[in-house]
């Protein structure tokens, strides 16, 4: 059926897009992506095939921004190690230093303020922080306004501000280890770092350095390189770390809005119309 098929709709990297495949199938003219990140297609070699590509930013923002939030919140307040705490077989009460941090009046830096950075930064507004944000463009004065967020030209000042440190950028060669140990010296000791992104954004050897000697006081990670982690990972045994299963986009509504968003892509680039979420090789 190889002539027949024009379309490839990708649920969570597959089918796993290389040459052979595309050489495989003369008349595919689009591929449509779950999600927003496209780390892992070869963008120059499917458009070297005269191929479309599509992702879903409009469906996937408000769930990963959600995500983002719930992992501050918890991470802020030692919700897991709480837990643990609470289904104890030996709990009789909670120790009075078991304290978490404020997040009410605490500075969020987001990096990236994308459509989800933009999200994150209206749900930090209802939690009272002090927003900061750095991104390759400045938004409108308007839409900083709107959420009482000030722009930081550099990542350094960011850092060495922020209370908690939101990593929300697409995964490129200019993004892969965005953080690593000088960035991470720059934050406060006790600051919290939350990735929502890509593993591979932060560099994983000195975040373990760093919340093993003091550096942050926690990370708060969706995502992490490889996805999942080898199970005697030095992450994995670290209890100032809260670590999911990507679980960014995974609610019901948002893998049903993917889907639908997915298959206007589709139709609009079989139909010889202009591709709403189409994503062009950089």
């Amino acid at each position: 059926i190889s002539k027949k098929v024009q379309a490839i709709y990708l649920w969570w990297h597959k089918p796993v897009i290389d040459q052979e495949l595309l050489q495989s199938l003369p008349n595919l003219k689009v591929i449509a992506n779950s999600g927003v990140g496209m780390d892992h297609l070869d963008l120059k070699l499917v458009a070297s095939f005269g191929v479309k590509m599509a992702n879903a930013p409009r469906a996937v923002s408000s769930s990963t921004a959600d995500t983002g939030m719930a992992l501050l919140l918890a991470s802020a307040r030692r919700l897991v190690e709480g837990y643990h705490i609470a289904v104890s077989s030996g709990m009789e009460y909670c120790e009075a230093d078991f304290l978490g941090v404020e997040v009410t009046g605490a500075t969020l830096g987001i990096i990236g303020m994308g459509r989800i950075g933009y999200k994150i930064a209206l749900r930090a507004k209802a939690f009272e922080m002090n927003i900061l944000y750095h991104n390759r463009t400045r938004r409108k004065e308007q839409e900083e306004q709107a959420i009482g967020a000030t722009y930081c030209e550099k990542i350094d000042g960011l850092l060495q501000q922020a209370d908690f440190v939101m990593v929300v950028v697409s995964l490129t060669p200019q993004t892969h280890k965005l953080i690593g140990k000088r960035e991470l010296e720059l934050m406060k000791p006790t600051a919290t770092l939350i990735n929502i992104s890509r593993g591979a954004v932060i560099d994983q050897e000195a975040l373990v350095t760093a919340l093993q000697t003091g550096v942050i006081r926690a990370a708060a990670l969706d995502v992490t390189y490889p996805e999942p982690l080898p199970r005697d990972h030095a992450l994995l045994k670290l209890k100032n770390v809260i670590i999911t299963p990507h679980l960014g986009i995974k609610t019901h509504k948002a893998t049903y809005m993917i889907t639908e968003e997915a298959v206007e892509n589709i139709l609009a680039a079989l139909n010889g119309l202009p591709i709403p979420s189409e994503v062009l090789p950089s």
